[in-house]
């Protein structure tokens, strides 16, 4: 049956801020399809200024977890709370809280690469969305495709496209599943620079991931599923 085991990545487990509960706290979680566990008594938490990568092998259950925190699936038992309130996809406060990338995003046909992040950013309330998606399209290394429609860009480009749109809203926890897929050498250097830089906000990050070097950089502690992580 399907196993877990977590180990720290600093040699200690992290300290929360003094005062402050984890911003991600899992308990318990189980899913099981049919009769078929997939997932079973998973806990973890993920600390402010932490993060946090989920490892094991294909069909261990790592899009599974990410799902049920996130609220896209149902857990069959378990808790999922942010910041001690129960965290569900269809409440306000977790939206504007949470930044997530767990499948391949669908980009509007007529808008192009730097419109749609300005007006992701506009929704949510940024005074200078045109500017603050220039750069950070010019972060992730997408400067100049600003100005082209996504059906054009490259498979690599469309992945630092969506990333970018997890970066583009206001967020305490980002929740990221093999962010590194698709990726070249320098958009993986692009996306560990990314998670480092939310780590040092404060911000909690949760991802699951088959790159070693991307958990070696960004990772505080592993949750391996399916048994150790190699």
């Amino acid at each position: 049956m399907p196993g877990r085991i977590e180990t720290s990545m600093t040699g200690a487990p992290p300290v929360p801020p003094a005062g402050a509960g984890p911003l991600l706290m899992v308990s318990g979680l189980c899913r099981s399809f049919g009769r078929v566990p997939v997932l079973e008594g998973v806990d973890l938490s993920v600390g402010r200024g932490e993060a946090v990568a989920v490892t094991g092998p294909n069909g261990s259950g790592k899009t599974t977890l990410l799902r049920c925190i996130a609220g896209a699936d149902q857990p069959s038992a378990g808790s999922v709370q942010l910041c001690g309130r129960p965290m569900r996809e269809q409440d306000p406060v977790v939206r504007q809280q949470v930044a997530a990338l767990l499948d391949d995003v669908e980009f509007f046909v007529d808008l192009s690469v730097v419109e749609h992040l300005a007006l992701l950013m506009c929704a949510h309330g940024d005074d200078s969305p045109d500017e603050h998606a220039a750069a950070l399209l010019a972060e992730a290394g997408l400067a100049g495709a600003a100005d082209q429609l996504p059906v054009g860009l490259s498979s690599g480009q469309r992945r630092r496209l969506a990333l970018a749109t997890c970066f583009a809203r206001p967020r305490i926890l980002v929740l990221l599943d093999e962010p590194e897929q698709r990726l070249d050498a320098a958009g993986r250097r692009w996306l560990t620079a990314r998670l480092l830089a939310e780590k040092a906000a404060g911000r909690g990050v949760l991802f699951a991931s088959h790159d070693r070097g991307l958990v070696r950089a960004v990772a505080d502690r592993v949750v391996a599923l399916g048994g150790p992580s190699s």
